[in-house]
């Protein structure tokens, strides 16, 4: 049988190693926060934002982040209807309501015309999920959150290295949010990231991320509200430190890999892949692709023809609106669609060339047979 090519694993080299070994031999007493206090530093430095906030996750991140803006019971939020559970479940935490729009057919990501329809008296925020690295129209949901006074989060967790016109994606939004899981660019294992310009949010935050506990309270062990504990250890920062450090490093090999499967399958007309508007870079977290109704390529077919070449590959997320727990809304066609056609390709920075021929090989042995 052929080796086993997998759809991901991190990037760890001696810097992850000798930072987290030192965290746990030191990293104690007087020391506990260090490397959180760096790793935050660090990225914040990077993303080009006043302030960041290191989590236990993005959900963690995201939660925190609602309620610093006050959301409450029956508050509406927008969000594509196309994402992962994560994305909506903390809007649920609150008793809000999530209100699933479709996507656009090229980004996968949130349609602003139908952003700016779903807008009602109750939408308190909007969320834009750059979806497998792929960017939001940034600018539009800016405009839309402007102009009917509605905070837009970016939720940022699969767009390390991605950039709208200049910025980083995650530094527009009234507050961002990353994940550093393990299927990431860069990862502490598990863990995320809070980040915003606003310096009282930033405030309410910190706050809220340690029980409930106000920085300038004098008082020890004495919480002014009840808050909520989302905090990464010292360790996990220690790894995050030292991924941060190798980041341009890390996105250059991920934006290497999608140029490759560009140059194999990109070009076919039946086969889209990630795009990368004018003035954009795409970070190309999850490259991904998406066949042409006329092609008769399904999901199923892509996944059965991976595991026969011993291939891991993932599928394109399922519309949240299709969950059981939700209410369906079939007539938001992109979203329902394109998961019927689309699979997530392996992407580790340590793919050689000849497995992402392997991979592009699948593609177009599917492709023939229809």
């Amino acid at each position: 049988m052929k080796p086993r090519i997998l759809y991901t694993k991190p990037s760890i080299t001696q810097a992850e190693v000798a930072y987290a070994t030192d965290a746990a031999a030191n990293g104690w007493g007087e020391r506990c926060y260090e490397y959180i206090t760096k790793f935050e530093d660090a990225f914040s430095r990077y993303l080009g934002v006043r302030h960041a906030i290191t989590t236990s996750s993005c959900t963690g991140a995201l939660h925190l982040g609602l309620a610093a803006l006050g959301l409450e019971p029956g508050d509406e939020v927008i969000l594509a209807d196309t994402n992962w559970i994560a994305s909506v479940a903390p809007v649920t935490y609150f008793d809000a309501v999530p209100v699933f729009v479709d996507v656009l057919p090229d980004s996968w990501c949130l349609d602003p015309e139908k952003v700016e329809a779903a807008i009602t008296p109750r939408t308190k925020a909007i969320i834009a999920v750059h979806l497998y690295g792929n960017l939001c129209d940034l600018d539009a949901l800016l405009d839309i959150g402007r102009r009917h006074g509605v905070a837009v989060i970016e939720d940022a967790a699969e767009a390390i290295g991605s950039q709208w016109h200049g910025a980083r994606a995650g530094s527009l939004g009234t507050f961002g949010t990353f994940s550093f899981h393990g299927t990431k660019t860069i990862t502490t294992g598990e863990g995320g990231m809070f980040v915003t310009n606003d310096d009282a949010l930033y405030e309410r935050v910190l706050t809220l991320s340690n029980h409930g506990r106000a920085r300038g309270q004098k008082k020890q062990f004495w919480p002014d509200e009840v808050g909520f504990k989302y905090k990464m250890s010292n360790i996990q920062a220690a790894m995050g430190l030292a991924q941060i450090e190798r980041v341009d490093e890390l996105v250059a090999r991920k934006r290497q890999i999608f140029s490759r499967y560009h140059d194999q399958v990109g070009q076919l007309g039946d086969i889209q892949l990630n795009p990368e508007p004018p003035g954009t870079i795409n970070g190309f977290w999850m490259p991904t692709a998406v066949f042409s109704k006329e092609s008769g390529v399904t999901r199923d077919k892509l996944k059965d023809a991976f595991a026969a070449e011993n291939i891991d590959a993932r599928v394109f997320f399922w519309p949240l609106s299709s969950l059981p727990f939700f209410v369906p809304k079939p007539d938001n066609a992109n979203s329902y669609g394109l998961p019927e056609r689309a699979i997530n390709l392996p992407s580790y920075h340590d793919m050689s060339d000849d497995d992402i021929c392997r991979v592009s090989e699948v593609l177009l042995s599917v492709l023939r047979k229809h």
